[in-house]
């Protein structure tokens, strides 16, 4: 078990919004969290709002820690473009990020490897 509550995994808000981050990382874009409290059925703005965002998307990334990939939930930003601080909060408790590290190279390269891992499959080509 990951280092979150499991209030969400299994419900259908758990898979479209595993849906839309895997959706944003193929593409090599981004989601926001915006996006995700509108699949959640939540208000736009505010503590609850937070609150709940941050807790589908620690659970979504304890899921891909377990199945070895990296944290999908980077791909999740604000209206501004830029992850919140809790994105830096759950890597540090979850080992992936040391206390002091450099939190823009962490998002660049989790970003990278989240990419890299989510990348779309060339369109298979049949030999004659």
């Amino acid at each position: 078990m990951g280092v979150n509550a499991r209030k969400y995994r299994g419900t259908v808000e758990y898979v479209r919004v595993l849906a839309e981050l895997v959706s944003a990382a193929e593409h090599r874009g981004f989601t926001t969290y915006q996006d995700i409290a509108q699949l959640m059925s939540l208000p736009m703005t505010g503590s609850h709002m937070a609150r709940e965002t941050g807790l589908m998307l620690g659970e979504i990334s304890d899921g891909e820690a377990e199945a070895g990939r990296p944290m999908l939930s980077v791909v999740c930003v604000s209206k501004s473009g830029s992850p919140g601080p809790g994105l830096y909060g759950l890597a540090r408790q979850m080992g992936r990020l040391e206390e002091g590290a450099d939190e823009e190279a962490f998002l660049r390269d989790e970003l990278k490897a989240v990419y890299a891992t989510w990348r779309r499959p060339l369109p298979y080509k049949k030999k004659d």
